[in-house]
């Protein structure tokens, strides 16, 4: 299962190990904890790789786990389907989960790393 964070600063994304009712149980507990809003509800969520990775794509696209489109020159983006989980449905910071093979996942995971490295140079 793949956690994809949105924040101010940027999209980060790591493998979970746990399944995704553990994980929203966790996360209630926590926000009633706190007194917390949450929401918990599907959808879809995309994240921005360079478009150099597009045949690297091609395969996961054929498992019809993920979508991905050309963005413009440089980038494609590469939708997902999951579970949104944030303090209010109008929040743009909060946490998608999405459940993919685990091929998916490590070939995402690669991706997002390698592109963190590209994503830094200077153009």
């Amino acid at each position: 299962m793949l956690k994809i964070t949105y924040t101010e600063t940027g999209v980060y994304l790591e493998r979970l190990y746990y399944t995704l009712e553990e994980l929203v149980s966790l996360r209630v507990s926590l926000a009633m904890r706190l007194g917390q809003r949450l929401c918990v509800e599907p959808g879809t969520a995309t994240i921005l790789l360079p478009l150099r990775y597009k045949n690297a794509l091609s395969a996961l696209d054929r498992e019809t786990e993920i979508a991905y489109c050309v963005c413009d020159s440089e980038f494609l983006e590469v939708e997902l389907h999951g579970t949104w989980i944030a303090q209010d449905v109008q929040i743009q910071d909060g946490v998608f989960i999405t459940e993919v093979s685990d091929r998916a996942e490590y070939i995402l995971m690669k991706l997002w790393r390698d592109s963190r490295d590209f994503l830094a140079l200077p153009r």
